[in-house]
């Protein structure tokens, strides 16, 4: 399991943070999480609730982190291994996770798919969401996975979703020429884009879209030619 102590800094005020793995004790203040991460018009059905949550500690506890300030849950991520393929045809946000459930974890799978990242809009610019994902990246590390993976929303596509279409608004950021609050996060955490999802997640801000992103295990060899 995982626990990691670290200082962080907002408006010149030092906090330790805590990274851990969630437990039943927390459920409560993760659906808190949820609720102020994803405000309408998200859909409320796809907020996690306690029978996820317990499902997700029932497949996959290593995967279930969390971060706390003060003893305040802050934000949370949740993983699942998988045996996906980034090369594979498109695929929606609830066939991967079970619809939330992680009911489709595999025990052996080499890649470990970013379910959920979410952090209180009260804790933000801390980087709480960078220690979460590191958390991942070394859980894959001490497990010799092949990667983290996930689709990532484009929440900003909305403003520009009739000037351009989602292929051009993804280029200009990953360009630099415009920001995302999601996909210019995940790209500062380390991630990097390997192609765009349609009808991933129902998320109006998104146009329904997703960029898949990965991170790949560093230590492990790489066969280029799959490249």
């Amino acid at each position: 399991m995982y626990y990691k102590e670290q200082f962080v800094f907002q408006n010149g005020t030092i906090h330790k943070a805590v990274i851990r793995n969630y437990r039943k004790a927390d459920f409560k203040g993760l659906i808190d999480i949820q609720r102020e991460c994803f405000p309408p018009p998200f859909p409320d059905e796809l907020l996690w609730n306690e029978k996820q949550l317990t499902s997700h500690l029932e497949n996959y506890p290593e995967g279930a982190l969390c971060v706390e300030i003060a003893g305040e849950l802050a934000g949370s991520l949740t993983g699942m291994l998988t045996d996906f393929d980034s090369g594979e045809s498109s695929h929606s946000w609830e066939d991967v996770t079970g619809h939330g459930s992680i009911s489709t974890h595999k025990p052996n799978g080499k890649s470990f798919y970013i379910v959920d990242i979410g952090i209180k809009p009260a804790f933000r610019k801390m980087e709480l969401g960078k220690l979460l994902q590191q958390a991942a990246y070394e859980r894959v590390i001490e497990d010799r996975l092949e990667r983290v993976i996930g689709g990532g929303r484009m929440p900003g596509y909305k403003k520009f979703s009739e000037e351009m279409t989602a292929e051009q608004y993804a280029e200009k950021v990953l360009n630099g020429d415009l920001k995302d609050p999601v996909i210019t996060f995940l790209l500062r955490s380390g991630r990097m884009p390997v192609r765009l999802i349609k009808d991933y997640l129902d998320d109006e801000d998104s146009g329904d879209y997703a960029l898949l992103m990965e991170w790949k295990n560093p230590f492990l060899a790489v066969d280029r030619e799959k490249e």
